[in-house]
């Protein structure tokens, strides 16, 4: 589980994040969606440890990612919206040599790298140099080295950026798999009909704070509007928003 308190973050004059509070349950997909630029990226930051907020706390199963940060991130796969592959190496070193950062060897690593590899759809793509990868190739990498320790808490940074109709469709699928196994799925998006299909629950940022949060279903009765995409126009087009 994933749970965020009243967590905030400037960078000189801009309020990247402002008292953004929300909870990510084991089993369930939860999806931040907003415009560019709402924040969604910075919130993901902050909860990976990668940036230290200025108030507030993410907590990763019960580990504060800011004072507990190597325990917080052991529970954590993350993939971000830049890739950062190693280009020399094949897509399965790439995985191999994050397996053992994350301290795992032998036979326990080769069997999890086959099984991402079948997973993703890996296998015309496993042993050739990630140099010249498409993007959707990138992703299925970036995603493999994310899940190879196994985590409980996954955490997608624009998942479907960049691919195509049937990378897009996989990509969905892998998702769920994930959710059905009770693992706790947190992703942003802006992208609408991605957020309709997947999340069981919503938090919507606006200019970096909660404009609301809920099921689709709550977000559509909230607003009056049977389309979730209405829904969302109006609750960030709502100078209070509705929480």
């Amino acid at each position: 589980m994933i749970q965020v308190s009243n967590l905030s973050k400037s960078f000189g004059p801009v309020k990247a994040v402002q008292d953004v509070s929300f909870a990510a349950p084991d089993g369930l997909i939860t999806g931040l969606l907003g415009p560019n630029g709402a924040g969604k990226s910075t919130t993901m930051r902050l909860i990976a440890g990668a940036l230290d907020p200025d108030t507030g706390a993410a907590a990763i199963d019960g580990f504060d990612s800011g004072k507990q940060r190597l325990k917080a991130q052991e529970q954590l796969g993350v993939l971000t919206d830049s890739h950062g592959l190693y280009l020399r190496l094949t897509a399965r070193e790439n995985v191999r040599y994050f397996g053992q950062l994350r301290g795992l060897r032998g036979r326990e690593l080769e069997t999890r790298i086959d099984s991402l590899i079948t997973l993703l759809e890996m296998n015309d793509i496993a042993d050739r140099r990630t140099e010249g990868f498409s993007t959707g190739e990138q992703v299925k990498v970036a995603i493999a080295r994310a899940l190879v320790h196994q985590p409980q808490n996954v955490m997608l940074d624009e998942p479907t950026a960049g691919l195509d109709v049937m990378s897009t469709r996989a990509m969905r699928g892998v998702i769920r798999q994930l959710r059905d196994e009770g693992r706790c799925i947190l992703f942003s998006s802006h992208i609408m009909q991605e957020v309709a299909m997947l999340c069981d629950n919503i938090v919507v940022i606006a200019g970096g704070r909660v404009a609301a949060q809920g099921s689709p279903d709550e977000l559509r009765a909230r607003t009056g509007h049977e389309n979730l995409e209405d829904a969302f126009v109006a609750i960030i087009g709502s100078k209070e928003g509705l929480v």
